[in-house]
């Protein structure tokens, strides 16, 4: 049975997209919290670890990630904490990087590099990476973004290199929970650009951008992990 608080995480603000208002958030920040500190998901840390577990397989060989919208950058300290051989690469639009920076600060993670800017319609990095990562993003960009996405990736992705994509699919125009129907439905009549992106698009998009679906995994809360190689 789907876990209902995931949603709150899948609804995160991503590069190319607006951050949500206060109330609309997943995670607290200090100021909501009358404290100091970083921001905190509670989401990220219920699916840190069944993301970790797929991470830790595919990422084998790779020493140079990029994530794609990093949010509070919980995941990003946490990966690359666990995955020591890894320079963990952060980038977000800017308003969100005093989170991800706070988490930097707050953990001591030497092998996470700060904030990139970067909104997947405009300017890319400059280089390349072995791997790159991305969390609950693609329902929430338009489809015009999710083309964007991919198609940076496949310039900025080493040949051999792995796109690791986690979040809610659909398979040929069928979602794999009532959950998760209902959630898509949710998204386009909050925005009818955004939505449940489905594995057919998706792989198309993948081909266009010289990479190949190699990995489907299976995750909790009727989420998936998919994960492209570029040839």
């Amino acid at each position: 049975m789907a876990d209902a608080r995931d949603d709150e995480e899948k609804r995160r603000p991503i590069a190319g997209q607006p951050s949500a208002r206060s109330g609309d958030r997943p995670w607290r920040s200090a100021g909501d919290l009358g404290g100091s500190g970083p921001s905190f998901s509670p989401a990220c840390e219920r699916n840190r670890e069944p993301i970790l577990e797929v991470l830790r397989a595919e990422l084998t060989a790779a020493r140079e990630v990029l994530e794609i919208g990093s949010g509070t950058g919980q995941h990003a300290v946490f990966f690359a904490r666990a995955m020591p051989h890894i320079t963990w690469h952060t980038s977000d639009r800017g308003e969100n990087h005093p989170a991800i920076r706070a988490w930097i600060e707050a953990e001591g993670a030497g092998n996470v590099r700060p904030p990139l800017d970067l909104d997947v319609e405009r300017e890319w990095p400059q280089r390349t990476f072995d791997a790159v990562f991305s969390a609950n993003t693609a329902h929430i960009m338009s489809w015009p973004q999710v083309q964007a996405m991919f198609a940076g990736v496949g310039r900025v992705l080493k040949d051999g290199g792995s796109f690791v994509l986690y979040g809610p699919f659909a398979y040929e125009g069928v979602h794999t929970s009532a959950s998760n129907a209902d959630f898509d439905r949710m998204l386009r009549q909050r925005d009818p650009a955004s939505g449940i992106r489905d594995i057919t698009d998706l792989r198309r998009e993948a081909s266009a951008a010289g990479m190949n679906l190699v990995a489907d995994h299976a995750m909790p809360a009727n989420n998936r992990t998919l994960v492209w190689h570029k040839s």
